[in-house]
């Protein structure tokens, strides 16, 4: 009885224990100046995660392309994938808590056997993972309908899907248009991608939450908008803009990458979004690598999440961290509920900032008839700005050498940034989390050669 009233004190936690203590760590490894007061990396996050060496193939050509050249040389193996994952996602789980967000990333995922997907994804969850699978989108309906449903009983072995596809002009190869000259022409394909997803919540029920990720060159940089105001209403949740870095395959480098700032980029996402982005209102990690703004749109009205520029909203946004943490809302609704009353009781301020809050969102979004009007739907747009391998480089191998600053403001900057990474790959063997752009740009072609001699092509 008396393990039954523990289990059921942890559960109804706003944060479990693991979390607690993973959150504290993160924000205790953080540089100084990202441990700011809209910070939430290692206050309501660990960090976003994602696998390597699980699939490093690709049936497309990409430039650039961020996988070393040996990439393609390894079979996808899918016993290999479910060996590597479970591997992964176990330390993860130890080291980083239950509940954060993880990418099956590595090649191209659906590669992969139909059942071997899914029970890559079921080993993410067993192991407390929210996976989001990465994928060039150029696959079938059927394809995705195996995946989702349990070919014995043929009904769904997942209640939500998360993908992300991937579509832009750098990409060759996908099936019905084999070369790209401007953005537009994909259009069709990203909204046959959303479609699907669409078809599978009509036919069985299962729903999904779809990104939408973007390399961006000096080729496309000023298509942005027009693709933005375009598909804005397929059916993605996230829209995500990756500048394109000098990493991997040094033979698909074929562009003046950095002829353009993020500033700019950032100033075309605005421009498609069609109104302002609060990117300021929370970071998650180092802004040099990771802006982020939450909104939705009322018609075609955006409307920000959070105001940066009122103190109201960061007050508010002060109690639910202090409240909330890094609480889960993902669970059955008598749990959501316990852990919100224990939440709100640790931090009274809450609920009236919540209402103050909630009237200052309601008038930006233009009042209770507009809402009924036209529902709201839920958008994020994020811009992730890799390094350059030759700067990540030294600044690994100081790090690697245990040094936290270095003389040479260049290699400082570049160590800053890697230790407020957002993003992680997991090393059960070294007992160690790796940044992703040192695991692109310095542990991705070493692993590539060992996978080589173990599955070869």
């Amino acid at each position: 009885m008396l393990d039954r009233l523990r289990a059921l004190e942890v559960l109804t936690r706003p944060e479990h224990p693991d979390l607690t203590a993973a959150l504290a760590r993160r924000w205790e490894e953080l540089p100084a100046h990202v441990r700011t007061r809209n910070q939430m990396l290692g206050k309501r996050t660990a960090g976003c995660e994602g696998t390597h060496g699980v699939f490093p193939r690709c049936n497309l050509a990409c430039t650039p392309c961020y996988h070393a050249k040996e990439a393609q040389r390894v079979r996808t193996d899918g016993q290999h994938t479910l060996r590597e994952v479970d591997a992964q996602m176990a330390f993860l789980r130890q080291a980083r808590g239950p509940g954060q967000n993880a990418q099956l990333i590595g090649g191209e995922v659906s590669l992969l056997e139909p059942d071997d997907l899914a029970a890559a994804l079921l080993a993410m969850q067993a192991h407390g993972r929210k996976p989001m699978s990465l994928s060039h989108g150029d696959f079938t309906y059927e394809y995705l309908e195996r995946v989702a449903l349990d070919p014995r009983t043929g009904r769904p072995r997942f209640e939500h899907l998360s993908f992300a596809g991937h579509f832009d002009s750098t990409m060759l190869g996908r099936t019905g248009i084999r070369k790209v000259e401007r953005e537009a022409q994909l259009n069709p394909f990203r909204k046959a991608f959303c479609d699907m997803f669409r078809r599978l919540e009509e036919e069985h029920g299962v729903t999904s939450y779809l990104a939408h990720n973007m390399t961006i060159t000096p080729r496309n940089i000023d298509q942005i908008p027009e693709v933005l105001q375009e598909i804005r209403d397929y059916g993605f949740r996230m829209f995500s803009h990756q500048p394109a870095a000098f990493v991997g395959n040094q033979a698909r480098w074929k562009e003046r990458y950095r002829s353009f700032s993020t500033d700019a980029v950032w100033a075309r996402i605005q421009e498609g979004a069609g109104g302002r982005l609060h990117d300021d209102a929370l970071h998650i990690g180092d802004k040099r690598c990771n802006r982020t703004a939450y909104g939705f749109y009322v018609g075609d009205r955006y409307v920000p999440l959070l105001d940066e520029d009122s103190e109201a909203d960061r007050r508010w946004l002060d109690s639910f961290v202090a409240a909330f943490g890094g609480m889960d809302f993902a669970a059955p609704p008598a749990v959501t509920a316990a852990r919100t009353v224990r939440a709100l009781a640790r931090e009274p301020r809450a609920l009236p900032r919540l209402a103050g809050y909630a009237a200052r969102l309601l008038a930006r979004a233009g009042g209770p008839v507009a809402l009924v009007r036209t529902p709201p739907r839920a958008i994020t747009y994020v811009m992730h700005a890799f390094m350059d391998a030759k700067a990540v480089r030294p600044a690994w191998a100081a790090m690697d050498r245990g040094e936290t600053t270095h003389a040479d403001p260049d290699v400082r900057a570049t160590m800053e940034r890697l230790q407020a990474c957002s993003y992680a790959m997991a090393h059960p063997e070294d007992g160690r989390t790796v940044p992703a752009c040192a695991q692109h740009s310095v542990l991705d072609p070493l692993e590539n050669l060992e996978l080589m001699a173990l599955l070869p092509a």
